[in-house]
């Protein structure tokens, strides 16, 4: 039957996507599941489909909590979970009906402590219309610092924690920071810093699904610097336990602070545009980038880049004009 997972989904004003998420859990072909439905004090219907599908399986186990965004409905989750590994869901989104047994066997092939799959975005809210993209299954196998290289890179690994399968073990402790915004960017090279190994595949076990009032290109806030906060504790920390990496981080850090004042020059206001411009410049002077961080990259590159340092807000105006990393 294999060792017990244990899938924790925050659930919060979901109604009309929560049941496609929690039936592709259910029909899963690994049955050695528990699963954690989190509602977070929805104010819709979604408490009721919660209750009514812990009636129909008795794997499902329903809290019901009061409102404290994703992270505090993560954590809640981690406390009571019971299983050897641990999977996130997002509840407006569904899974492949193999995806957990894919994750668990090439978990245990490689004797890896996390393994992750493709996934695809999709803006289809009935699944029979999403045009599937065709499965594989290459394999990808990571030590703790190629890993974390990965990640910082996003050359083969993304922040996102939904895609993965996790030991349980490497999670004790490791708290979702509350309140965050981009909460992945906190949490996720931490536990991947204590795996030993990592396994990828790319076989497609994950759909996205992606509302026309929340697509992360129409929208832009001053909640989404979090994202930012999140790299520069990551930054702190590869200083400190994974120096080799140290250069390729502070260029993504920059690249990262870069992008950002983009976004925020096309979508701010002007008082807001305020606050943003002092909290990115000030990541910048925090660690701010070095020329042997960027040797390896293009001449265009090193062009911009200069141009950042010199003219930040000329450059990303520059940028917008041209419609460059929209």
């Amino acid at each position: 039957m294999g060792e017990k997972i244990s899938i924790i989904v925050p659930i919060y004003n979901v109604e009309k996507y929560l049941n496609r998420c929690i039936e592709s859990i259910v029909n899963q072909t690994y049955q050695n599941l528990e699963i954690i439905l989190v509602d977070d004090g929805s104010p819709d219907q979604c408490p009721e489909i919660c209750d009514q599908w812990a009636l129909k399986d008795s794997r499902i186990k329903v809290v019901h909590k009061e409102n404290g965004g994703l992270s505090d409905a993560r954590n809640k989750g981690m406390e009571i979970a019971s299983g050897d590994y641990i999977g996130f869901i997002d509840s407006d989104d569904w899974i492949h009906f193999q995806m957990y047994d894919k994750l668990y066997q090439v978990l245990k092939e490689e004797q890896a402590q996390i393994a992750a799959c493709n996934f695809q975005k999709v803006e289809k809210i009935d699944k029979e219309d999403v045009n599937y993209k065709k499965q594989d299954g290459n394999i990808q196998v990571y030590d703790t610092e190629e890993a974390l290289k990965a990640l910082i890179t996003e050359q083969g690994l993304q922040q996102v924690v939904w895609n993965k399968l996790y030991k349980k073990d490497l999670l004790d402790n490791l708290e979702f920071a509350y309140g965050k915004y981009n909460e992945d960017e906190f949490w996720s090279y931490q536990v991947i810093a204590r795996a030993k190994k990592m396994v990828t595949t790319s076989y497609q076990g994950y759909y996205y699904f992606q509302r026309q009032d929340s697509i992360i290109g129409d929208t832009y806030s001053l909640k989404r610097l979090d994202g930012l906060e999140g790299k520069i504790h990551r930054q702190a920390f590869i200083d400190q336990y994974f120096s080799k990496l140290s250069g390729i981080s502070r260029l993504n850090l920059f690249y990262s602070h870069c992008y950002a004042y983009q976004c925020c020059l096309r979508c701010l206001k002007k008082d807001e545009m305020k606050i943003a411009d002092e909290k990115i410049r000030k990541g910048l002077e925090e660690y701010p980038l070095q020329k042997s961080d960027y040797r390896k990259e293009t001449m265009k590159q090193k062009v911009w880049i200069n141009l950042y340092k010199i003219f930040l807000k000329k450059a990303c105006q520059l940028r917008n004009w041209l419609k460059i990393g929209w």
